[in-house]
């Protein structure tokens, strides 16, 4: 997105139509194509806008831009969406200005960056914020090298376009070459305020689903049979409720062009090219893959690991991925970055010359959530339940409204105890999870949650070729603290989607009396435990952690980590001084209360 009026011309309906008339019947349905499918090129082949240097100045400003020809209201830095490239380099310490323009406080926090506490950007827990019509310095030494990005933390303002890529060079040789590189940030622009969306949700969950189960779709044997419709009926829950917005309300963007603009990165045949990628979507996972090209996956989230060849990742919100390709054919390539639930696409194009396009493949057939989604274990056949008897587990549409919720919840224990002993196959009994507050905000808890960081993710099970997996995942170096954890610290990600209500152990931010509390330098295992249908991509801020996925010394450093429905995931993280944000980054999950504050302290301090 930019303001500039000259770099995306308007499209004019009449005018396709009148060429529509001259060129025949198939340019004029092409009109009424989704935008992700339209045949037209604009072929933009424009770096974004870069900043470097030890003094970086940027205003935060209400602007008007064009998104696949539309006018778009956003909240840009410096006029342009994404915000300008910030080109650092590792030993530096950087001085960045930041001009709020708006009436309305503002903040940037610099994610995945190892920053002091005070400078992370969250206001009210780490800095007061940016007050309207004044200004902030931010000033830290930058200590690690990759690709990273930065984004408003003050409340809807990200999911408007306040965002923006960072890359830091490192300090000697880089350990990844390439002959040339292209940042590909992908996001989700709406033209509908994201106040409105989230009002929306509150008022019916599935409002944005356009892809439920039809009668059309049974009686070709397409969706789920009548018996499993019947169940999940019974459940009050919808296996198609995959991403809560979807390309119903959502335009798909690459650097903040549309699939219309299709955005260009050039290169020459033969060259590795290094595709630096970053989901800065607020709601969205995406699918990507250049169709005809080997993705060698060289880094994740900034950090290098060992070389992994796959024809697909799929990259939760806020993590950064970094691929080597190498086309070596003189022709177009299309980025394609699908939405998990297959309701959208964003594209781009990989190409030796402006102009070019390559063929924009079809949106593949939505999936259906299973059993395993909901926390069943491994019932995963189609249809959902892998003929497991259904009739002892407590359905929350008939059983929970008669539940006793003070009754049937234990006083909270404290953070790093052991879970209930024993598990039942009930859907939401708290001897399952003793920690968790069982209250109008918790719909369900996980009966028999698992470890999927070998599953390739919603939708990606049977796509017939190599995707990538966390398992996948090898530091290229030995992790610089190899400690065994001295404890663990076990969190449930809850909600009630009939309500759109997000929580942690039950309890948003607001309801959690005391923080996470934990030591300056003890090494912890938090062990993440999602008892919802939707997919929770986890940050914590200030810190890298090492995924528990059997790689030792060499685990992989992430600072973002997507649960899974029904999932399990396990991270060992050394503390570090400050108090820090961790959350979800569906932007209104978190908006809606599933945030904690994890507080570390001296040993000396007061816990």
């Amino acid at each position: 997105m930019t303001t500039s009026p000259a770099s995306l011309p308007a499209l004019d309906r009449r005018a396709l139509l009148r060429g529509a008339g001259l060129a025949g019947a198939g340019l004029g349905l092409a009109a009424w194509m989704p935008a992700w499918a339209q045949p037209v090129s604009r072929g933009i082949a424009k770096p974004l806008p870069e900043l470097s240097g030890d003094s970086i100045s940027l205003r935060v400003a209400h602007e008007t831009v064009k998104v696949d020809g539309r006018q778009a209201h956003v909240i840009a830095m410096n006029g342009t969406v994404p915000a300008p490239l910030l080109r650092l380099r590792e030993g530096q310490t950087v001085r960045i200005t930041v001009d709020n323009g708006l009436d309305e406080e503002t903040s940037l926090h610099w994610h995945g960056l190892l920053v002091p506490f005070q400078m992370d950007g969250v206001p009210g827990l780490s800095f007061p914020g940016i007050p309207a019509r004044s200004s902030f310095t931010y000033e830290f030494p930058i200590q690690q090298s990759g690709t990273y990005w930065y984004h408003s933390h003050s409340g809807l303002q990200e999911a408007m376009g306040h965002y923006g890529p960072i890359v830091i060079d490192p300090r000697g040789a880089d350990p990844i070459a390439c002959d040339r590189e292209h940042v590909v940030m992908f996001s989700d622009h709406s033209f509908v305020h994201p106040h409105t969306l989230f009002t929306k949700l509150k008022q019916e969950p599935g409002y944005y689903n356009r892809q439920k189960q039809t009668l059309v779709g049974l009686l070709g044997g397409k969706d789920q049979k009548h018996a499993d419709r019947l169940e999940w009926a019974r459940m009050r829950m919808d296996p198609t409720d995959i991403l809560d917005v979807t390309g119903a309300a959502y335009t798909y963007v690459v650097n903040g062009y549309g699939p219309q603009d299709n955005w260009t990165a050039l290169f020459k045949p033969g060259e590795r090219v290094r595709l630096r990628l970053i989901n800065a979507a607020a709601m969205t996972i995406f699918n990507v893959r250049i169709p005809g090209l080997t993705l060698t996956v060289v880094a994740a989230d900034g950090q290098p690991i060992r070389p992994v060849a796959v024809d697909e990742l799929q990259m939760t919100i806020a993590e950064t991925y970094d691929v080597i390709v190498t086309p070596t054919k003189d022709r177009a390539y299309t980025i394609v970055g699908e939405a998990i639930d297959r309701s959208g696409m964003a594209r781009a194009t990989l190409a030796p010359r402006e102009g070019m396009a390559g063929g924009v493949p079809p949106l593949r057939q939505r999936s259906l959530l299973t059993m395993a989604d909901m926390g069943m274990g491994a019932m995963d056949a189609p249809g959902g339940h892998a003929g497991h008897d259904m009739a002892g587990m407590d359905m929350p549409g008939v059983d929970m409204p008669a539940m006793d919720h003070d009754a049937g919840a234990a006083a909270p224990t404290e953070h790093g105890s052991a879970g209930g002993s024993g598990h039942s196959m009930k859907m939401r009994d708290g001897a399952n999870a003793p920690q968790v507050v069982l209250g109008p905000g918790v719909q369900t808890i996980a009966p028999m949650p698992m470890d999927r960081t070998g599953e390739p993710g919603v939708g990606l099970e049977k796509v017939g070729h190599k995707v990538l997996v966390y398992r996948d995942l090898v530091a290229l170096d030995r992790n610089p603290d190899v400690r065994g954890a001295a404890r663990e610290i076990e969190l449930h990600l809850t909600g009630n989607m009939e309500r759109y209500m997000w929580s942690l152990d039950g309890q948003t931010l607001s309801e959690a009396r005391t923080p996470i509390p934990v030591r300056t330098g003890e090494r912890v295992r938090m062990t993440l435990i999602n008892d919802t249908m939707m997919n929770h991509p986890i940050h914590l801020h200030g810190h890298f952690f090492e995924l528990v996925t059997g790689q030792g010394d060499h685990s992989p450093r992430k600072h973002t980590v997507n649960v899974p429905p029904g999932g399990k995931v396990s991270f060992d993280v050394t503390g570090i001084y400050g108090d820090w944000a961790f959350h979800c980054h569906m932007f209104l999950h978190m908006h809606a209360g599933m945030i904690r504050v994890v507080q570390v302290r001296d040993a000396g301090d007061p816990a």
